[in-house]
Order: C-alpha cells, then structure tokens, then sequence
C-alpha cells in the first residue's frame, strides 16, 4: 500500500480512470466536500494533487452485496457496531466501499440482533455501511448449502414486519427459496421497501416467476445452491439467465462457479445485469495463521482462498472482491471495464444507488478505488476520505 492524499478536497491524477461505464486516459478526478466535482485532462491548481503510480487506474469504489463477515467477524456471531466496523474495515483493503453486511439462515431473536446492530452500525456512521442483507431462514431444505438445517423456518405472521424492521435506516435485501414462503409474501416484503431475491431454492421454475410477479428482481450466488437447468426444467440457473430484466450476484473465485459458466453468465446477462460479490467469510483480512472458525458447531478450514466444513461443502468464500475483478477480467471473459462495472455501477443499480454511487462523475460521491496495473488495491476513498 502507497501513501496517498487524505483530504477531500484533492484531485487524484491517474493514467486510465474508469467512470462507471468507460475507460478514460489521463485524467484528474477532482474531490471536494465528498464527492467528486469534475473529472478533467487538466489537473487544477487550486487543490492538492495526487498522481497514482504508472499503469494504475481509478475507479468507482466497489459495491458488495453478499460480505458475511471479515477480519476474523462473522456478523451472526458479532452484530455489534465494532464487529461491523471490523467487517467493513477488512473489505475496504480489498476496493469495497460500500457494502450488506450478510446474516446467514438464524433464529429470530438473531434476525433482530443483527438488524439492531446495523442500524446502530450506521447511526455511529461506520462507513460503507449500506443495510442489511439477510440470506434466510426460508430457504430450501434440499439446497441449503453450508447453512444450518435446523435454523431454517416457516414464514410466517410478523416475518416480513421483522425482516423489514431496519426500515428508513438503510437498505434490506432479502434472499429466500420463492417455494418456501406463502402467495404474497414478496409482494409484501417489497411493498415494505425490500429487495428480494431468489436463492437456496429448489423450485424449477413456476414459483420463481411467481415471485417474480410479486417484485423479486434478483438471484444470490448465481449457479450456487440452486436449481439447476434440466432438458425441460428451467430451474432458477435458466430463469436467472433467461430473464433479462433481473440482477444476478455470481462469486468469481475459482471454486464457487467455473470459468466457462461465468464467460455463459456474462455473455447472457451482461455486465449491466451481473454483478460480483464476495459472498466472503471472517478469514477475509484476518492475519492469523491458522484463519480456520466455526460456524453453527462446524469447523470451517481455509485451504488457500477456498473454505469448506469437513465433509468438503464449500463454506462461503475468501476473497477480496478486487480479487473477484481480477479474477473475472483475467480468466471469466469480462474485460477490465467490464469487470470494474460488474463491482460498482451494476450493484448500485440494483440497489437503486446509481445516481449517487457506481461512477466517477460530477455530483456522485467520492468513493473510489485506486487499482495498480496487476489489479493490486493501492487506497481507497468513502466520501473524499482515504479509508486504506
């Protein structure tokens, strides 16, 4: 990590500038009160200058949807505002600027703790912090994945009050199997301002696209812990990647989903529709040599950048998601800009941020990366402010 400015009022000076969209030459992004107020080939004179390393390139700060915990905090275990705080700071070393805070299937007094946390999280103003995702508890039994079975539930009276709860104080996306929960349930948690998506389901099809009519606009780890397509099932893959209009995330580590299925992604969705996340576990910024932890009494081992439980069932991720825009901009078909966009402006869009967060453009606010020509992090901003 190089020094860089810390002032909001600066301009950052690099040779490729990525606004969300293109990949601009040469450019000055100038910041000033936390957000970014010209992006311009001459670099002004009246604020301190900031010139990046040869090679490097500027862009939006990154947008993860999916982060369950880091620096060695599970949020389920820790939804404090510190444990938060921890969390967020350990994603900020890899590009993240804003994130959901992830709540894996849990009880409900659980539900409620977390849901506390990040709305105490966010009145302290720990930075970055966008809402809540909660992934559960109304999830396929036949598709559960790494989650606890016995922690699954019936939705039922007071579920999408409860889900709802942290309400004006940010964001609440939630994922849950569109067959487990009653006609009507996504159409009130949406009306209750939640983004729903389908995940951890095994339905083929027909309850999805009931969902969908309900306002269910998206899909959690795309290829994972799904229906998959079948000679005359759709299956939640073939309604994910046949229905344009929906947002689907998609972890790009090596292990969760395979390079020739992401370039299939990518070239069916787009990167207007894909997006990457993390979908990352406490060992993510954590410097301990041994970054193994439990999870719901099952010991979860890091072997490199893959976790499994014992049985070999792949435990979440850790990674980076600079190393989700490396990894799907060198090896899963996207080019740079593309990959960039796939971590900033596609999750600002579908979060419904895009006119503040995702580019690097008058008026948006100053969140940004600053990547070195390998895609190594070389600092990061929230509102002007260096945060790496």
């Amino acid at each position: 990590m190089i020094p860089l400015g810390t002032h909001s009022d600066q301009a950052i000076c690099a040779d490729r500038v990525f606004d969300g969209e293109r990949m601009l030459g040469d450019r000055a992004v100038v910041l000033r009160g936390g957000h970014i107020v010209d992006v311009t080939a001459e670099p002004p004179a009246d604020v301190p200058l900031v010139r990046l390393p040869a090679g490097a390139v500027l862009a939006p700060g990154f947008i993860d949807c999916q982060i369950n915990g880091g620096g060695g905090v599970l949020l389920n275990d820790d939804p404090s505002v510190a444990g938060i705080a921890r969390i967020a700071a350990a994603h900020r070393r890899g590009g993240t600027t804003a994130l959901l805070p992830t709540l894996i299937t849990d009880t409900r007094p659980a539900i409620r703790a977390a849901i506390a946390g990040i709305a105490a999280a966010i009145q302290a103003g720990v930075p970055g912090i966008l809402g809540i995702h909660l992934e559960g508890p109304f999830l396929s039994p036949q598709r559960i994945g790494i989650h606890d079975p016995s922690r699954l539930a019936e939705f039922g009276p007071g579920d999408a009050e409860l889900l709802t709860s942290l309400g004006e104080h940010g964001l609440t996306l939630v994922t849950l199997a569109p067959e487990q929960v009653p006609p009507g349930a996504v159409a009130d948690l949406v009306a209750r301002g939640a983004r729903v998506c389908a995940g951890h389901t095994a339905d083929t099809g027909a309850a999805i696209r009931a969902a969908m009519a309900e306002g269910l606009t998206g899909f959690t780890h795309l290829f994972n812990a799904m229906s998959q397509i079948g000679p005359r099932e759709t299956g939640a893959v073939g309604v994910a990647l046949s229905e344009a209009g929906t947002f689907a995330g998609i972890i790009a580590d090596g292990h969760h989903v395979g390079d020739d299925q992401l370039r299939l992604a990518l070239r069916l969705k787009g990167s207007e529709r894909l997006m990457l996340v993390s979908d990352a576990m406490p060992p993510v910024g954590d410097t301990r040599a041994d970054a193994s932890f439990t999870l719901f009494g099952r010991r979860i081992v890091r072997t490199g950048d893959r976790l499994t439980g014992e049985d070999g069932t792949l435990a979440g991720a850790a990674i980076t998601m600079a190393e989700a825009v490396r990894h799907m901009s060198t090896r899963g078909g996207a080019s740079l800009a593309e990959a960039l966009a796939m971590a900033s402006l596609t999750p600002a869009r579908f979060l419904g941020l895009d006119t503040r967060l995702g580019r690097i453009a008058p008026g948006f606010a100053a969140d940004l990366v600053a990547l070195s020509a390998d895609r190594a992090v070389l600092g990061t901003w929230i509102g002007g402010e260096q945060a790496v």
